[in-house]
């Protein structure tokens, strides 16, 4: 087979999964521009309308499990078609929502599921797949994707939004969904797998002797911590991700510029992604990881004095610390996993792990929700992230240390 082949099936499969990515988690990201559209015109309050995107959050993860063990047993392809078709159908039904309960069921559930199907971990399994060498650039490209849909999708939104209203914007939204990630996800069932090519084939026979049941994994503490590292990083972030454009807004910043800064943090994790993945095949992963949590927090301090002076100068250098910052919890999280427990059962394993960054997510905005209406600002919610961060950052610092220790004791 010619080598020249192998590298651009797999540059191709990189990209495809990059798409694939922009529009499933366009559908998560673009929350908070509809936010406060169903603010506006139902009136809920912060906690309610934050718990629909907490419920999404729950069955997101709940899901994640169970699409990481399919993904053992067939082509992850497949679930990213039956993962589009139901993106599309899903948001479909949330265009016609009167009450929260619908919310809930049709954003919360049908949704989440949908895009747990087509989105992080058959698109991860699939590179760990095919991409060893350099691991942590792969995962940073393609989840850099997630960036794109920040960038482009949400400020997309904002403006059929403004320009039809929010239940047009969804329909249009389940439309152009179902058009790009069906035929993508098809297009990817036919596409060769590495896993073909004889230069693979002896790796892969070694890799899948030694390969660590999710029972094995749960036996190590390193696991753990990994799994920490997914739930307080997505925790944080999230708090952020979901309230930053309100916040802003209230303190008198326009909601379209509320919606350019989710692109700018767009842009700068496509940076941060695709950088820290490829800085974190150079030096320790953990170290990356480490440095990408302490932005983070920076970033929150950032936002306070954005609120403070109103100032859109200082509502976008937010933006770029947020996006730099919390690419080490999307991008370096499952390499880190993936370096210490790779094999045949890890869409099983790594399936816990996004379990735990989906429970975070959801539990991070509803509480922040919930402080809001307690005490009537973002406050103690924006604290909440800081210390989010510094947890992250620890649980990364302790795999650092485990794996010195086992390294020593050998």
């Amino acid at each position: 087979m010619n080598p020249k082949y192998l590298i651009d099936t797999r540059a191709i499969r990189l990209v495809c999964i990059a798409i694939v990515l922009a529009f499933s988690y366009g559908v998560w990201y673009s929350y908070s521009v509809f936010l406060v559209a169903l603010f506006e015109e139902f009136g809920w309050s912060r906690s309610t309308l934050a718990l629909g995107f907490s419920v999404f959050a729950v069955v997101h993860g709940l899901s994640n499990p169970v699409v990481g063990r399919l993904c053992d047993k067939i082509n992850p392809a497949y679930l990213v078609v039956i993962g589009g078709v139901g993106v599309s159908l899903s948001l479909l039904y949330v265009s016609f929502i009167e009450t929260p309960a619908q919310l809930f069921f049709g954003f919360g559930v049908l949704t989440a599921i949908s895009v747990a199907l087509c989105g992080w971990a058959p698109s991860l399994v699939q590179v760990q797949r095919n991409h060893k060498a350099r691991l942590g650039f792969a995962i940073g490209f393609i989840s850099s994707g997630i960036g794109v849909g920040m960038l482009l999708i949400v400020p997309l939104v904002q403006v059929l939004i403004q320009s039809y209203g929010w239940r047009l914007a969804y329909q249009i939204f389940a439309l152009i969904s179902v058009c790009v990630i069906v035929p993508i996800g098809i297009f990817l069932i036919n596409l060769r797998s590495g896993s073909v090519f004889p230069q693979l084939k002896q790796y892969q026979r070694e890799e899948v002797k030694a390969s660590p049941s999710l029972l094995d994994a749960m036996r190590d503490a390193k696991f753990w911590l990994i799994v920490g590292a997914f739930f307080f990083g997505s925790m944080g972030s999230q708090i952020l991700h979901v309230h930053q454009v309100v916040f802003l807004v209230e303190h008198g910043i326009s909601t379209m510029v509320g919606a350019s800064v989710v692109s700018v943090i767009g842009v700068a994790s496509i940076l941060g992604k695709t950088g820290g993945g490829w800085l974190s095949d150079i030096v320790e992963r953990e170290k990356v990881f480490v440095a990408g949590n302490l932005i983070m927090i920076c970033s929150v301090f950032v936002l306070f004095f954005a609120g403070e002076t109103g100032s859109v100068s200082k509502a976008y250098l937010f933006a770029v610390l947020l996006g730099v910052g919390y690419s080490a919890n999307a991008a370096i999280a499952p390499a880190m996993m993936s370096d210490h427990f790779s094999g045949r059962y890890f869409g099983s394993i790594l399936g816990v792990g996004l379990f735990g960054s989906a429970i975070g997510a959801a539990f991070g905005p509803w509480i922040a929700g919930k402080l809001f209406d307690l005490n009537g600002d973002y406050s103690l919610a924006f604290r909440l992230a800081i210390l989010c961060g510094a947890l992250a950052a620890i649980s990364g610092f302790g795999v650092k240390i485990l794996k010195l220790v086992s390294v020593r004791t050998r």
